[in-house]
């Protein structure tokens, strides 16, 4: 009979780990190639009778051996070839046979006891485990000609906690641990450091590092060099190590100062030519998604310079941004982005305006691996060398640096640099930056080597698409928003987004959308109007904002800021104040007393000074539609609204009606 294992029948054996066989003596080199020739003429579906008459083997060896090979190896590949080899062991020894006493000296004969210890007793093994996880020892590397050779920090004092533990299940002096001259302490050292060398990182925790470097990762080939010009670029966020102040000039025009927190520097730069693409300056503790996405929005748009008023500080010739030198270059897009892990960076809207609108590949590399990312790590050592270091109230690089100390204002906010000179500063840094030779690029500046690629050999670059550029629309973010009216009060339909009422002419006279859901496109920058869609897609107009939110540009930073002020939202409307300047009159308040606040008000200034006056709310690129063709076609939709919005006529001036409400007072 020819009867095959249907289970062994179907075997990849071109994912087997090989043997260098070659480097055997002649009779073990013999054995192992019979038994190879064995398992690949059995693959190729050559019978086994066949097999057992020319090899001269039994099809019961050749049935071990496949399963052998098949075994998982502790490197988590399966054992293969080697698994033909000759004494080699797949599976540890398993102890049978209890320890007995033999003697004074205690027992004889003791291999493989403290795992049947473990085996029988699975409370030890998991509080053996629970000390390593804990670091109650300690692995130290002795460094040896060639040999890994280790010790452990602490281990007597685990041996007398193992042996209590062992009396704790209830083991007596006559069994194993305690009938042996050492009390298993040699067999428990070397458990320990099996289990701490099983893994290289728990072998490095052990021995006390804090994170993991030189691990090749598997998706490296998936990352291109970079030959070309926006072809791979990297991202990344620097604290800048610098005290700063914020100057606010109250109705009056006096000017005060007030201490802020630190600020980030976020970047873009080319690997190919090391050229600075955009940056953005976020005025707070930790940079959000919306800070991110804005450093990918200036990096993309035509760069503008930047008037200085330091004196002094004046721009070169060969100085400048990619996209300024060469105006071909706005809107020019990359294909890959490497950052890191920061969650700003994975965020939704952040990967959404990096794959869906740029069209680029984001590649996240490990937790704690700079490494991957070297010339936006070097780029941050070049400011902090070439500007940080060399301003007043320099932080240093570390607690002890003399520099910090030498660099001390002594709390006099006149030395400090302010929030507009730092954005100066920054920008002369950079653009002298892409116009100073670079070691990297033949003493070729970064501006140079970008000329050079798109201007000399005509690399072909990517654009984004002229309807995008005309609605940068990298800001926003899609929510889903409930319509909803109060009739018996007289409210009409509305949606609530942030705590703010939106509405406009043709939401707040549809009252067959109550209860429905819009998907609401929103301007993180400017949330003084949205755009809404009807749930099948189709444009329902733009949302304005009620009250004073629509009056005052404001971004949704501001709006959160405001909105976690306990109490604040009650006592506005009751004054009939707008929230805006009450918000900045508080933290103008408050900046006496702490730099977050002064940070605050820092960031306020910034977001109302750059908002824009003209709103442009977004949405998906499609032909815009007029209000009245979209309330004619959702009412068509529903039989009982037969007198829409399409006939209405103009708006007429409404005349001013007196309050319902009482005055409060009495007569």
């Amino acid at each position: 009979m020819n009867r095959r294992k249907p289970d062994l029948q179907a075997i990849d054996v071109s994912a087997w780990p090989t043997v260098a066989y070659t480097e055997f003596d002649q009779a073990t080199r013999n054995m192992f190639e019979k038994r190879q020739q064995a398992i690949l003429r059995y693959v190729a579906g050559e019978s086994i009778r066949e097999i057992e008459k020319s090899a001269g083997i039994n099809r019961r060896q050749l049935y071990r051996w496949l399963e052998r090979a098949q075994e998982q190896h502790p490197d988590g590949r399966p054992f293969g070839f080697r698994g033909l080899i000759r004494y080699i062991r797949i599976a540890e020894y398993e102890r049978v046979r209890d320890v007995q006493v033999h003697g004074e000296r205690g027992s004889r004969g003791a291999a493989g006891a403290l795992a049947q210890l473990f085996e029988r007793y699975p409370a030890l093994a998991g509080w053996l485990l629970l000390q390593v996880k804990r670091r109650r020892v300690l692995l130290e590397q002795i460094h040896t000609d060639g040999h890994l050779r280790t010790r452990l920090r602490g281990l007597q004092s685990l041996h007398d906690d193992f042996l209590h533990q062992c009396r704790s299940v209830g083991l007596t002096a006559g069994d194993y641990p305690f009938n042996t001259a050492d009390r298993a302490l040699r067999s428990l050292s070397r458990r320990l450091k099996v289990e701490m060398l099983r893994t290289f990182g728990t072998a490095a925790r052990s021995a006390g590092a804090s994170h993991l470097k030189g691990l090749p990762r598997l998706d490296a080939a998936g990352t291109p060099a970079a030959t070309r010009p926006y072809q791979v670029v990297e991202f990344d966020g620097h604290r800048l190590d610098i005290r700063l102040k914020v100057v606010v000039r109250d109705p009056l025009g006096f000017a005060h100062e007030f201490e802020m927190e630190r600020v980030w520097l976020l970047a873009i730069i080319d690997v190919c030519t090391r050229a600075v693409l955009g940056f953005h300056i976020a005025l707070a503790r930790e940079y959000s998604r919306y800070d991110v996405i804005k450093t990918i929005e200036n990096a993309l748009e035509p760069h503008h310079a930047r008037a200085f008023t330091i004196a002094g500080l004046a721009r070169g010739t060969q100085d400048g941004f990619p996209s300024e030198r060469l105006p071909e270059l706005a809107y020019a897009t990359w294909e890959w982005m490497k950052l890191d892990n920061a969650k700003a960076n994975l965020a939704n809207e952040t990967l959404t305006a990096l794959c869906e609108f740029v069209g680029c590949v984001a590649d996240a590399g490990p937790k704690y691996s700079p490494d991957e990312r070297p010339y936006i790590e070097r780029f941050f050592g070049t400011i902090a060398s070439r500007l940080s270091s060399r301003l007043p109230g320099y932080t240093g690089s570390h607690p002890r640096d003399l520099r910090r100390a030498l660099a001390d204002p002594k709390g006099d906010l006149r030395l400090y640099v302010s929030l507009d000179e730092l954005g100066e500063l920054v920008e002369y840094a950079i653009s002298s930056y892409n116009g100073t030779p670079h070691t990297g690029l033949n003493n070729a500046t970064p501006l140079e080597a970008m000329e050079y690629f798109v201007r000399g050999r005509q690399t072909l670059l990517a654009w984004l698409a002229e309807q995008r550029r005309r609605t940068l629309c990298l800001m926003q973010s899609a929510r889903q928003c409930r319509v909803r009216a109060y009739i018996g009060q007289g409210v009409r339909p509305h949606i609530n987004l942030y705590r703010v009422r939106y509405t406009n002419r043709v939401l707040a006279a549809s009252t067959h959308l109550i209860g429905q859901r819009l998907l609401i496109y929103m301007n993180a920058d400017d949330l003084r109007s949205v755009r809404a869609f009807l749930a099948d897609g189709t444009e329902l107009g733009v949302l304005d904002a009620q009250g004073a939110w629509q009056l005052v540009p404001h971004n949704l930073k501001l709006r959160q800021e405001i909105c976690k002020q306990s109490g604040k939202r009650q006592r506005f409307s009751d004054a009939g104040m707008n929230p805006i300047e009450a918000y900045v009159q508080e933290k103008f308040t408050q900046a006496k007393k702490t730099r977050k606040a002064a940070t605050d008000l820092a960031r306020t200034k910034q977001s109302l000074a750059s908002a824009s006056t003209v709103r442009t709310p977004l949405g998906p690129s499609r032909p815009a539609e007029s209000e009245t063709a979209v309330t004619a076609r959702t009412q068509s939709s529903t039989q009982s609204q037969t007198d829409g919005l399409a006939s209405l006529p103009p708006p007429t001036p409404v005349r001013p009606r007196k309050l319902s409400i009482g005055t409060g007072q009495v007569f």
